[in-house]
C-alpha cells in the first residue's frame, strides 16, 4: 500500500484530513495519504510510548526510562523535550500536549486512529461474534485484525520499553492466529490451514498448541501418517530442548486420531453458513399457478415416485423417471408440478439443477454433484475433485436418506447417470429432450403437446374467462397456431393479456399471417420458434438484423463492444439497439454491458438469419467481423504483455479493429473476462475461409492456456484445429495449431504427447515457409527435451530456435530460447555459462519492458543463481517473478515460484521456510500443471519437514511422490527411494 497503514479512513466530507498512526509495524504517522515525518529511532521511541499509553500522561522520568532504560544519557530530559517539540510541530495542533511534568498524546474519541486500537476493537467484536454462534464474522472480523499487522511490532524502535511491548504485541498477534485457525477448522477450511500452520510450528516449534491445530488440520485432511509424525516429531523436540512430554491435551489428541475418533472427523461447531449446513434442501423452483391439464401423466409420475417411499417398494433400486418430448413441451413445468406434490414422501429433502442441455455448454456433472454435495451438508474441504470420487461420496451421503432429484434439461444419459442417487428410498426425476433409451431402469415417459381442449383451458386462465368466452373460436385459432405448445400458449396469452385494447381476434390474425409465423411449427426441437414469432414480427428493421445476427454468436454471452463488431455500428448505437430487444424479452441482460440469449430464443435467432438475412453473405460477414475482433483485441493485449515480441506481426491481417488498452492489467482483465467467448469464437471459425485467424486467436491468446483455467477447453479447441486444418491441407494454419497444442501439453505435463505435436509443428512450418513457427517449435522441443532429461536434443533445438529469432530479429522470443538454454546448461553442470545465459535473456527482456517475460527470466536465473551457491541473490529474483505471476494471474507459474523458492530455501538451509513455500506451492497448482510437478513438490516438501524435525511427515510425502513417479514411469523415483531408505545405497 505505499506506506499507507491497513487503517479504515475516518474522516468524514468537510473536514480536514485525519491523523492516523501504526504501531504494528513501524512506528509511521500520517494525515490523510500523506506521511508525516517522525524522526529519528529515538524520536519514534518517545511517540510510540505515548501512543501505547492510549491518552494517559507520561512523565518524563517514565520516558526516559523506555527510551534508554538505565543507561541514559546526561541530556536525556532535554532530549526528551526536543522530540517532543519536533512531534508537535509534525502533528496536528492540541495533539501532543504537555502536562504535570509529562506528555500525551490525544485523539478525537470518534476517530479510530491508531491501529493497535482498531485490532482490539475487532478482536472484542470477534469474541462478541463467537459467543454467539457466528464463526464467519468472528473469523473475519479476527482476519481483519490480523492484517493490521504489517511485520514485526515497533520495528527498529529501541528501547527496553519498546522491546518489551514487542514481545506482548507478538504473543497477542500468535493468540489471535490461533484463535482464528482454530475457527478455520471448525469451519472446515483445514486443507487450506496446513501451509500456513507448517510455517508457523517451524516458526514457533515449541508451542504446543500450534503443533495440535496442525495435528488436527492434516487429520481431517485425509493425512493421518502426517499426523500422527506431527505428534511423534513434537515430543521428540519437547525431550531434547526442554526435558518435558507433551501437554495432556496433545497426547490425548494422539490416542483420539490412533482410534480414528469419529468425533474428530467433522468440527465440533456448525459453520454460521447457513447454505454450509443445511438441515434439508428444498431446491424445487415454484410451481405454476395455473398449471393446466396433463392428468394422466401426473398420475403415473406420481405412482412411480410413491414406490420409491412405500414399504412394499423398500430394498428396490431407486425410481427414476426420464420424461422426454420437444422443446416447449412442457416437460419441466409437469416435472416441477409431480415434485411437489411428491415432497411428503421425501422428508430428508428434495434437491434441482438446470443441466442446459439444450445449450452448447451442458452442465459439468462434476460441478453439478459439488452444488448438490454443499446443499447436503458436505464441507468444501471434503468435497474431492474427480467426477468419479464426487459420485461415490453423493451416493454415501444419501444413503439412508429419502430424497427426491429432479434433474432438469439433460443433455443425454451420460450427464445423467453420476447424478443418480442409487440407492433405495431416493428418487430422480429427469426431463431432456432426447429419449433416453440407454439409461438403465429408468421409467420413460413421452410427452406431447396439449390436447386441444387442454390448451384452451391454459390460455383461458392465462387471459382470463371474460375475454376468451366471447371470442371462443378466435382463441381456439390461436392455440392452434401455437401448434398446441404450453410454452407458445403461454407466451401468446401473456403478451394477449399485457394488452387490454387487444382483441383475442388480434392476436389470431397476427399468428394466422404465415409471413409472421415460421413453416416447421412442428418440427421437431425447432417448433418452439413459433412462440416467438410476435414478438420477432413486430421488431424495427434495425432491431430485427440486430436479433438475427447476435443469435449467430456461440459463447454464453456476448459484450457491448463485440456485438458492435457483429452489427458493425458505433457502440452507442448498438447499446441502443440491445437495450431496445432487452424491453422486448427478446434479450436478457446478463450483466452491465453484457447480454446473452435464452437457449430456446437463440436457436430462433439462428434461425431467423437463415431464413431473413439477405444477402446470405451477411452472416459471414458479420463472424468474421467478430473474429476479427477477437483477434485484433488478443493480439493487442499480447503485445502489451510482450513488448517488442514479433508474433503480432506475423498473425493474419484483421479488417475490423479490437479494443485499445491503457495497461497491461486492464488488458489481461479482458482476455480472462472474455475467455469463455474468445475460445467460442475459435471453436466456431475453425472452417475453411476462416481456420487461419482462428489459429491466430488461439495463439495470441495463450495464456489462456498459461493460466490453467482454461487449459481444458484450450487444448480440445486446439486439437480440433490442428485436425481441421488438416483436412483441408492447410500446412501453416495446422503448424500454428499443433505449436499451440504442443504448448499446453508441455504446460499440464504430458510431455511425449508435446514433443510429438512439436515436432510435427517444426516439419509444416519449415514445409510452408514459416519462419516463426519454426522458432517456436523449436524453443518447445527443447524445453520438453530438457524435462525428458534429453540434453543434447534440447541443446540442439534450443541453438537452432536462437539462430532462428535473430534472423526474424525476434528478441523475446530470442531472450526466451536463452532462459531455456541456460536450464540445459544447468543440468550438464555447466553453472557458470547458465548464470550468464539466463541472466543475458532476463536483460533483454527487461530492456525491452517484458514485465510477464521478464518473470520467467527471472525464473531460471533464481534457478542457475541457486544452484551456483548465490542463495541471497536467487530468493531475490524468484520474489520478483512470484510478483508478477500473482499479479498476472498465472496460477501455474506462481506455483512453480514456490517451489523453486522452497528449494532455494533448502539449499539455504532454511527448511521451515522451505517448509511454508512447498505447502503453498501444493496448495497454488492443484488441478494444474500435472502430476509430474505435484511429485516434484512433494519431494521438496518431505525434504524441508525433515529438516525442522518433522521425520514422520516427511516419510508420507515422499512414499505419495514415489507413487506418482513410478505410475508415470519417471526418473525421478529413484532419488525418492534414496530419501525414504538412504541405507539401500550400495
Amino acid at each position: 500500500m505505499d506506506g499507507v497503514p491497513r487503517v479504515p479512513e475516518q474522516r468524514r466530507a468537510g473536514e480536514s484530513a485525519a491523523l492516523r498512526f501504526s504501531v504494528l509495524g513501524p512506528v509511521r504517522a500520517w494525515r490523510g495519504e500523506d506521511s508525516l515525518p517522525t524522526g529519528s529511532p529515538q524520536q519514534r521511541a518517545l511517540l510510540a510510548a505515548l501512543l501505547l499509553r492510549e491518552g494517559r500522561t507520561a512523565t518524563s522520568g517514565e520516558l526516559i526510562d523506555a527510551l534508554w532504560g538505565e543507561e541514559s544519557p546526561h541530556q536525556a530530559l532535554a532530549a526528551v523535550r526536543t522530540y517532543a517539540s519536533r512531534l508537535r510541530k509534525a502533528l496536528d495542533p492540541g495533539v501532543l500536549i504537555s502536562e504535570s511534568g509529562g506528555y500525551a498524546i490525544r485523539l478525537a474519541a470518534s476517530d479510530s486512529s491508531l491501529d493497535l486500537a482498531e485490532a482490539q476493537e475487532l478482536a472484542a467484536d470477534a469474541e462478541k461474534a463467537k459467543h454467539s454462534g457466528d464463526l464467519c464474522s468472528a473469523r473475519d472480523l479476527l482476519n481483519r485484525a490480523l492484517s493490521l499487522w504489517d511485520g514485526e511490532p515497533l520495528a527498529s524502535v529501541p528501547g527496553p520499553y519498546a522491546e518489551t511491548q514487542r514481545a506482548r504485541l507478538e504473543e497477542w498477534r500468535l493468540q489471535l492466529l490461533e484463535s482464528r485457525l482454530d475457527m478455520d477448522l471448525e469451519q472446515g477450511c483445514h486443507a487450506e490451514a496446513v501451509s500456513e500452520l507448517t510455517a508457523l510450528t517451524a516458526a514457533h516449534p515449541l508451542r504446543e498448541r500450534l503443533r495440535e491445530l496442525l495435528m488436527l488440520a492434516l487429520y481431517r485432511s485425509g493425512r493421518q501418517a502426517e499426523a500422527l509424525a506431527v505428534y511423534a516429531d513434537t515430543r521428540r523436540l519437547l525431550a531434547d530442548e526442554l526435558g518435558v512430554d507433551p501437554r495432556p491435551g496433545l497426547k490425548e489428541l494422539q490416542q483420539r486420531i490412533l482410534q480414528a475418533d469419529p468425533g474428530l472427523a467433522e468440527p465440533s461447531a456448525p459453520a454460521a453458513e447457513p447454505a454450509a449446513t443445511p438441515v434439508r434442501p428444498a431446491q424445487l423452483p415454484a410451481t405454476v399457478t395455473d398449471f393446466t391439464g396433463r392428468a394422466s401423466f401426473v398420475q403415473e409420475l406420481s405412482e412411480v415416485l410413491a414406490s420409491a417411499s412405500s414399504a412394499e417398494g423398500e430394498g428396490q433400486v431407486m425410481a427414476v423417471s426420464a420424461l422426454a418430448g420437444i422443446g416447449g413441451v412442457g416437460k419441466t413445468t409437469l416435472a416441477v408440478h409431480v415434485a411437489h406434490q411428491a415432497r411428503a414422501a421425501f422428508p430428508d429433502g428434495q434437491l434441482y439443477v438446470d443441466l442446459q442441455g439444450a445449450g452448447q455448454r451442458a452442465a459439468e456433472p462434476e460441478t453439478v454433484l459439488g452444488a448438490f454435495l454443499r446443499a447436503l451438508g458436505t464441507a468444501d474441504s471434503s468435497i474431492p475433485d474427480s467426477l468419479e470420487e464426487r459420485s461415490a461420496l453423493y451416493r454415501s451421503v444419501l444413503d439412508g436418506r429419502r430424497v427426491l432429484v429432479l434433474l432438469d434439461n439433460a443433455r443425454d444419459a451420460a450427464q445423467v447417470r453420476p447424478l443418480l442417487p442409487g440407492t433405495e428410498g431416493c428418487a430422480a426425476l429427469v426431463t431432456s429432450r432426447v429419449r433416453m433409451v440407454d439409461l438403465a431402469g429408468a421409467h420413460l415417459v413421452d410427452l406431447d403437446v396439449m390436447s386441444p381442449e387442454e390448451a384452451l383451458q391454459l390460455f383461458t386462465k392465462i387471459v382470463g374467462e371474460e375475454r376468451v368466452a366471447s371470442e371462443r373460436e378466435a382463441a381456439l385459432d390461436v392455440v392452434a397456431a401455437c401448434g398446441f405448445l404450453p410454452l407458445a400458449i403461454r407466451i401468446a396469452a401473456s403478451r394477449l393479456a399485457a394488452r387490454r385494447t387487444w382483441t383475442v381476434s388480434v392476436l389470431a390474425a397476427k399468428l394466422g399471417d404465415e409471413r409472421r409465423r415460421l413453416d416447421e411449427l412442428q418440427a421437431g426441437d425447432l417448433a418452439v420458434k413459433a412462440t416467438f414469432e410476435l414478438g420477432y414480427g413486430q421488431l424495427e428493421p434495425a432491431q430485427a438484423r440486430a436479433f438475427r445476427l447476435l443469435g449467430l454468436a456461440d459463447g454464453p454471452d456476448i459484450s457491448l463492444a463485440a456485438a458492435a463488431a457483429v452489427l458493425d455500428l458505433p457502440i452507442d448505437d448498438s447499446e441502443d439497439l440491445l437495450e431496445s430487444l432487452v424491453d422486448t424479452s427478446l434479450l436478457e441482460s446478463a450483466a452491465p454491458g453484457r447480454y446473452r440469449y435464452h437457449d430456446l430464443v437463440r436457436l430462433y435467432a439462428r434461425a431467423c438469419a437463415e431464413r431473413d438475412e439477405q444477402p446470405p453473405s451477411e452472416r459471414d460477414a458479420a463472424m468474421s467481423r467478430l473474429l476479427d475482433f477477437y483477434l485484433a483485441t488478443a493480439a493487442g493485449v499480447y503485445a502489451l504483455d510482450r513488448p517488442g515480441d514479433r508474433l503480432v506481426e506475423h498473425l493474419e491481417a484483421t479488417e475490423y479493429p479490437g479494443l485499445v488498452f491503457e495497461d497491461r492489467h486492464q488488458a489481461q482483465d479482458w482476455l480472462y473476462a472474455e475467455a469463455v467467448c474468445t475460445l467460442a469464437c475459435v471453436r466456431q471459425s475453425i472452417g475453411a475461409e476462416t481456420l487461419a485467424r482462428a489459429v491466430d486467436l488461439l495463439w495470441a491468446a495463450c495464456d489462456l492456456a498459461e493460466s490453467g483455467a482454461n487449459s481444458k477447453e484450450y487444448e480440445d479447441i486446439a486439437q480440433a484445429a490442428g485436425a481441421a486444418a488438416r483436412q483441408i491441407g492447410a500446412t501453416r494454419a495446422e503448424a500454428r495449431a499443433l505449436t499451440t497444442l504442443a504448448f499446453v501439453h508441455h504446460i499440464t505435463g504430458r510431455f511425449d504427447p508435446a514433443d510429438q505435436a512439436a515436432t510435427r509443428a517444426l516439419e509444416l512450418a519449415l514445409a510452408s515457409a514459416d519462419p516463426l513457427t519454426s522458432c517456436w517449435s523449436s524453443n518447445i522441443l527443447g524445453v520438453i527435451a530438457l524435462y525428458q532429461n534429453r540434453h543434447e536434443d534440447g541443446e540442439a533445438h534450443l541453438t537452432r530456435a536462437i539462430e532462428n529469432f535473430r534472423t526474424c530479429e525476434d528478441r523475446p522470443g530470442e531472450a526466451s530460447a536463452l532462459c531455456n538454454l541456460s536450464r540445459i546448461h544447468l543440468a550438464t553442470e555447466r553453472t557458470a555459462s547458465a548464470v550468464a545465459l539466463a541472466q543475458q535473456g532476463t536483460d533483454m527482456y527487461d530492456d525491452m519492458g517484458h514485465a510477464l517475460k521478464g518473470a520467467n527470466g527471472r525464473y531460471a536465473l533464481g534457478l542457475a543463481l541457486t544452484q551456483s551457491g548465490q542463495h541471497l541473490q536467487a530468493t531475490e529474483r524468484l520474489q520478483e517473478a512470484l510478483e508478477v505471476f500473482r499479479d498476472s494471474r498465472q496460477r501455474l507459474w506462481e506455483g512453480m515460484t514456490l517451489f523453486r523458492l522452497a528449494e532455494v530455501d533448502l539449499t539455504a538451509r532454511r527448511p521451515a521456510q522451505a517448509a511454508s513455500n512447498a505447502e503453498m506451492a501444493l496448495t497454488v497448482l492443484r488441478g494444474i500443471g500435472g502430476e509430474w510437478r505435484r511429485g516434484n513438490v512433494l519431494t521438496v516438501l518431505g525434504r524441508a519437514l525433515s529438516g525442522i524435525g518433522q521425520s514422520g511427515r516427511a516419510q508420507v510425502c515422499w512414499r505419495e511422490s514415489l507413487d506418482i513417479f513410478e505410475a508415470l514411469g519417471s526418473p525421478e523415483a529413484d532419488a525418492v527411494r534414496l530419501l525414504l531408505n538412504p541405507l539401500a545405497v550400495a
